[in-house]
């Protein structure tokens, strides 16, 4: 009996994946989950973070600021419109955006949620990078 079940990652102007998948991890207010076949039904919010996709022999990574998730009947759906695949983030790309959230970090006048969301997107690049 197959293990895997079907994940969709859609951006506004193109499906980004469309695959059955073993197991997808994704950055959640709540913390990092990982969704297996048969998980109970879901709809949660990302955060800034990493998508890890694993299908039989590979896993693939997603760069990710925000979203909606919505799991039922084994078909996951991953609504964004800034996920990027990491291989295709280049060092100078990543360098300029976390330059950017630097400075969004030292703006006094950013809410404690706002900080909150751009300090989790400042700590994935950093990791990135």
């Amino acid at each position: 009996m197959s293990e895997n079940f079907n994940l969709e990652i859609i951006s506004p102007d193109q499906i980004l994946l469309n695959t059955a998948v073993k197991q997808v991890t994704i950055p959640a207010y709540e913390g990092l989950m990982t969704i297996l076949k048969d998980h109970i039904a879901l709809i949660t919010f990302l955060r800034p973070g990493f998508i890890d996709v694993e299908q039989e022999n590979k896993i693939e990574k997603f760069y990710v600021e925000e979203g909606t998730v919505e799991f039922f009947n084994n078909k996951l759906l991953i609504l964004t419109s800034t996920t990027i695949k990491l291989e295709k983030l280049t060092k100078e790309n990543i360098v300029k955006m976390i330059d950017e959230t630097k400075v969004l970090l030292e703006n006094p006048e950013i809410n404690d949620k706002e900080k909150y969301i751009i300090s989790h997107k400042l700590e994935t690049l950093q990791q990135i990078s």
